[in-house]
């Protein structure tokens, strides 16, 4: 794989705790955090799509939640 060009979400504010984003080959983009850069999340554009209209939709909302 060749070098990957990590761009910080304009959502991180300064300091630590930051989101980086990069595209990967083909259709692969890559998601890590400043504080384990070493641990990458993988998924395509499409898949990536899907799970940030599914968080903006409330439907992990009850992640965390205590089991009724």
């Amino acid at each position: 794989m060749s070098e990957c060009r990590w761009q910080k979400s304009s959502y991180s504010v300064e300091g630590s705790n930051c989101l980086y984003i990069a595209a990967g080959e083909r259709e692969a983009i890559m998601l890590r955090e400043s504080d384990r850069p070493g641990v990458i999340l993988t998924t395509t554009r499409t898949r990536l799509r899907i799970f940030i209209r599914a968080v903006k939709a409330g439907q992990f909302d009850h992640i965390g939640e205590p089991r009724r």
